[in-house]
């Protein structure tokens, strides 16, 4: 291309890119690639639309082809990393972003972009970094702001986080997760809460589902605190309910879901001896997080958090055709899986990030998985949490869970959370009559905070480990927390959520009686939940 001309068009895709004028930036990509088809940032570029289009097959691709051209620049390695994790394929994300990162990038856009693909590896300590580095670099972008907001909650810097979290709102105050973050880092009390803040950028964007749910569990949240429960689960319900219309039909999915997860008992062949996993499993916000940091407080166990390797291995075996990582078809197609090959990639990717003898995996939704990691770990031990029916459901319904996850629709209502818990009633019940007791066990929430040292004891026995006190201090663990739990786990124990459901009784009556019905409520429990 004559003169000085290449250099101009990329630099108009760049910012024709940066206003998601997508069109305008293929165009001129393209006529760049015309006079110089080794491009390294004409295919880099074209390599961001791709992804951005959700089209991560044919974005790795090009990233490819910019590395090719250019194997110095960061660039494309950092969004390919980015594509790579959209594909599930979390370790060679990691690795493409360490790769990056070697690269001594000095934009802010690719800074942010290996932050990212740490943070969602597991990575946060490394990911902080990038976001400072970017910020540093002249990033004006609110939510690159809010990556490292996030990242400094993750880690239990909460002071730092949250003003993070009021730089990213001065700069963007409709960014509607920087305001929920900041009702959740901390209690909100009567002298200091955001409630006009927050009903403002309700009546201004409650329309869009996602602001609703995180502005109205703001506030929900924020009566809580301030002892005002009947408010609260107004602002919940106006949260959810316009998410839960665009949902459509989901509970039989779930329902299949269940019944061929109870399929999965028996068959297949066996793989490592190996005892170093520790699954902690349950429904979300039912105590696996305080269950996880016990154990992982032991000086001989390592948290390995969320993990989501085992799901992926087993969808990645069966290639069933759903997009769904988790559904009736992908779990039916797992009696037929090399076992052996599955607990032998599952501990090779664990120990991607594990330094201890053992570890804990706490993926709650691994409950539907529990026989098939018995026969590809048979030495592995699986800890169910249980917890009451009514404060499970509740804990649920109040939780604000990622909303990409199909996973978690059943939380956008009472009813339907209560259907979903006797289906995993069920399930529980059919691996406890199963499953090996030496290996499968359950413990409940209650017992556990309110008999601390006698649990700690039991679940160090059960997970073949002396007892240590260590597993006492577990608010202490200094270990990064990416749940919704990152908050209460760095506390010291309390008991302040046990029977929290009564503070709503006649709000619950209808998923009472689903549950009064499954016969998993005592009569005057039913009762009670009926009182308005």
């Amino acid at each position: 291309m004559p003169g000085s001309r290449a250099p101009e068009l990329l630099s108009h895709a760049e910012s024709a890119l940066a206003r998601r004028d997508y069109a305008r930036a293929h165009e001129l990509c393209l006529q760049v690639l015309k006079t110089d088809p080794q491009s390294c940032r004409a295919f880099t570029m074209l390599g961001i639309i791709a992804a951005d289009h959700a089209n991560h097959v044919k974005a790795i691709d090009l990233f490819n082809r910019a590395i090719a051209f250019s194997p110095t620049d960061p660039r494309p390695r950092a969004h390919q990393a980015r594509s790579l994790l959209a594909l599930n394929h979390q370790d060679d994300a990691r690795a493409a972003a360490q790769a990056a990162a070697g690269l001594d990038p000095q934009d802010a856009l690719t800074l942010d972009t290996i932050g990212v693909v740490f943070t969602r590896t597991g990575n946060h300590d490394e990911s902080i970094q990038f976001f400072e580095r970017a910020i540093a670099a002249g990033a004006r972008s609110a939510n690159i702001h809010y990556n490292l907001g996030a990242a400094r909650q993750f880690l239990g810097r909460f002071d730092a986080a949250e003003a993070t979290f009021r730089e990213v709102v001065k700069r963007d105050p409709d960014m509607h997760k920087a305001w929920s973050a900041l009702a959740q880092i901390k209690k909100q009390t009567s002298d200091d809460n955001m409630i006009p803040a927050l009903e403002a950028l309700f009546a201004r964007k409650g329309d869009d589902p996602d602001c609703a749910l995180h502005v109205g569990h703001a506030l929900a949240k924020t009566y809580e605190d301030l002892g005002q429960p009947l408010p609260a689960f107004e602002w919940l319900r106006k949260a959810k309910t316009p998410k839960l219309r665009t949902l459509g039909e989901f509970e039989a999915r779930d329902a299949a879901t269940f019944n061929a997860a109870e399929r999965t008992i028996g068959g297949g062949s066996t793989s490592s001896h190996e005892d170093s996993p520790i699954f902690v499993i349950g429904l979300p916000r039912t105590g696996t997080t305080l269950i996880d940091r016990i154990l992982s407080s032991h000086p001989s166990v390592q948290s390995a958090g969320e993990l989501t390797a085992f799901s992926l291995l087993v969808k990645r075996q069966v290639e069933t055709p759903s997009p769904l990582v988790l559904d009736a078809n992908t779990l039916d197609a797992a009696k037929n899986i090399s076992f052996a090959k599955l607990g032998a990639d599952y501990l090779q990717a664990a120990r991607a990030r594990i330094s201890a003898p053992r570890f804990t995996d706490k993926m709650p939704f691994n409950f539907f998985y529990a026989a098939l990691i018995l026969q590809a770990l048979p030495n592995a031990r699986i800890i169910c949490l249980r917890r009451h029916p009514l404060d499970s459901i509740l804990s649920n319904y109040r939780q604000l869970f990622a909303t990409s996850f199909t996973y978690y629709n059943y939380a956008y209502s009472l009813e339907s959370a209560a259907r979903f818990y006797v289906q995993f009633d069920a399930l529980i019940a059919h691996w406890r009559a199963n499953l090996p007791p030496k290996r499968f066990t359950e413990i409940t929430y209650e017992d556990t905070v309110t008999n601390l040292e006698p649990s700690a004891q039991r679940l160090c026995a059960f997970a073949g480990l002396d007892f240590d006190p260590a597993c006492l201090a577990f608010h202490e663990n200094v270990a990064p927390v990416a749940t919704a739990s990152s908050v209460q786990v760095r506390q010291p124990l309390y008991t302040s959520s046990i029977g929290r459901w009564r503070r709503y009784e006649g709000h619950l009556s209808s998923a009472a009686q689903i549950l009064f019905d499954a016969g998993l409520l005592t009569s005057e429990e039913f009762a009670s939940a009926q009182n308005s």
